[in-house]
């Protein structure tokens, strides 16, 4: 099956057939590829031949690079079904998960598009008479992306589609858990840089390797942008090294993200909310609801319509109709089951959590989602678990409760559910919540193109897809013109 979906997408057989790296799928356990993983020579090489594609690229004029784009757009659209179903087998991913990661893709290509003829820089008033001042935008430089397994595709097209309307070759190491899906983006794209006049051979490349094919992207100086997407702890290993060299980074690392349920919530609103925020994909999202601060007049009443909620979720093979598919592998089971074990010696109660359709699927790793009533926000849940484990706090104030959502390392996303406008105001202000995601009356995951996706703290602070996220694969040049026969100075400085 995923041979067949790769020959579909035009991936060489033998990029995934000869290799000395087994993939297996997290859906039943089987071995669905082999790959060779490259080492630091073989990065190296990549990033000369991106740094010689740049040359060229950076020359071709915004709206043709996004032209090129367009048509990559085009591309997705055609081979959608094909790409989204392997994004399931490879990822874990529910259908309408997979197809809606390729949907992300195609809705950043659009962006991006209309993005080629937006690069815009100012005119500035200069306070010399005969001059103008102005501000322009350049491209960078070779991108360095390094992905996350939990979205092998969408979060690589955020930065590549950006990158290449800005200018920029990009140079890709996705996860060694899900090479497969960066190889059939990588096909579908030099499948139309190939018929594309002005593309320069190497403009996208892909790097399968595990941590020494990191570290080599992050090191060399002819990168000048690293994107990397995974835990707060890579973060802190990849960060002080590209800043040692002076290079730029984006981060997007960890999210312990919360809900504040208010005693005047629409809480059937709510149930639709949690129930999707905490438990899709597994609980293996970035945005994935971890905590639910609420109001104790309600707290007992939305812990038992949740836990009805939980009992009829469906769970299993994620191309089956399921709701919930299965976690990546073995360690982030036993991960999950540590935070329980943990959870429960902190004083709390814990419902679900167990591993399911282990006698059918003894090498894969489904689980029941967890509610676990905690008595405070104590370590465990200040930790974040890639798992689907809601942790449930109460509270009686709302500025306590806006505290707890803030009294976590990670800082990515949160939201509130409230009819009270005052509450809702107070949240989104800047003595509300501290996340670089604030929403009302939504839940913190599903987040749109069209917004700065990223979060402060422990998160990172980097900023991908939308607004005005292009300024970073691009260098700002300010420009001072004198059109007059006179030369005044600056500040009025007289220098004869």
């Amino acid at each position: 099956m995923v041979a067949a979906l790769l020959d579909r997408l035009g991936v060489d057989s033998s990029l995934y057939q000869q290799g000395d790296h087994a993939v297996h799928s997290p859906i039943d356990g089987s071995r669905i590829g082999t790959v060779h993983l490259e080492g630091r020579a073989e990065v190296e090489q990549k990033i000369a031949r991106a740094a010689e594609a740049f040359q060229a690229w950076r020359k071709v004029p915004a709206p043709r690079r996004g032209e090129l784009i367009r048509q990559y757009g085009e591309a997705l659209r055609q081979y959608k079904a094909e790409l989204g179903e392997l994004v399931s087998w490879e990822a874990g991913k529910i259908t309408q998960e997979g197809l809606g990661e390729v949907q992300e893709m195609i809705d950043i290509c659009d962006f991006a598009v209309g993005l080629s003829r937006q690069l815009y820089g100012l005119t500035i008033a200069s306070e010399r008479p005969g001059h103008h001042m102005r501000e322009t935008w350049h491209p960078l430089g070779v991108v360095g992306v390094i992905s996350a397994f939990n979205f092998p595709v969408a979060v690589w097209s955020w930065n590549a589609a950006l990158a290449l309307v800005c200018g920029n070759p990009v140079v890709w190491k996705p996860s060694e858990k899900t090479p497969l899906t960066a190889l059939a983006c990588q096909a579908l794209f030099e499948r139309v840089a190939k018929n594309f006049s002005e593309a320069p051979a190497y403009l996208s490349q892909v790097v399968i390797g595990a941590r020494e094919a990191g570290e080599a992207l992050v090191d060399d100086p002819r990168v000048a942008l690293v994107s990397a997407t995974g835990s707060t702890r890579m973060g802190r290993e990849v960060a002080p090294r590209v800043a040692a060299r002076f290079a730029r980074s984006v981060l997007e690392l960890g999210g312990n993200n919360a809900m504040i349920l208010a005693p005047s919530a629409d809480l059937d609103l709510a149930v639709r909310a949690i129930l999707f925020s905490a438990v899709g994909t597994a609980g293996q999202r970035c945005t994935t609801l971890r905590r639910l601060i609420a109001h104790e007049s309600v707290k007992a009443e939305i812990v038992e319509r949740l836990k009805a909620a939980y009992a009829k979720v469906r769970i299993g093979h994620p191309l089956e109709g399921s709701l919930i598919g299965p976690l990546i592998d073995k360690p982030s089971f036993d991960g999950m089951q540590r935070a329980l074990e943990q959870a429960r010696a902190e004083g709390g109660k814990v419902f679900g959590g167990e591993r399911q359709l282990e006698a059918q699927f003894p090498n894969a790793y489904y689980v029941s989602p967890a509610i676990v009533e905690m008595p405070g926000q104590s370590a465990v849940v200040c930790h974040e678990t890639f798992a689907p484990i809601l942790y449930v706090i109460g509270y009686r104030d709302f500025d306590d409760a806006i505290a707890l959502n803030n009294a976590v390392p990670q800082g990515l996303s949160s939201c509130v559910f409230t009819t009270d406008v005052r509450e809702a105001e107070l949240f989104q202000s800047a003595v509300g919540s501290d996340c670089g995601i604030a929403n009302v009356n939504i839940g913190p995951s599903g987040a749109e193109i069209g917004g700065a996706f990223g979060g402060e703290k422990e998160t990172g602070g980097g900023r991908e897809s939308g607004s005005d996220a292009w300024k970073a694969y691009m260098r700002r040049q300010t420009n001072t013109v004198n059109y007059s026969h006179e030369l005044p100075l600056a500040q009025g400085i007289t220098f004869d």
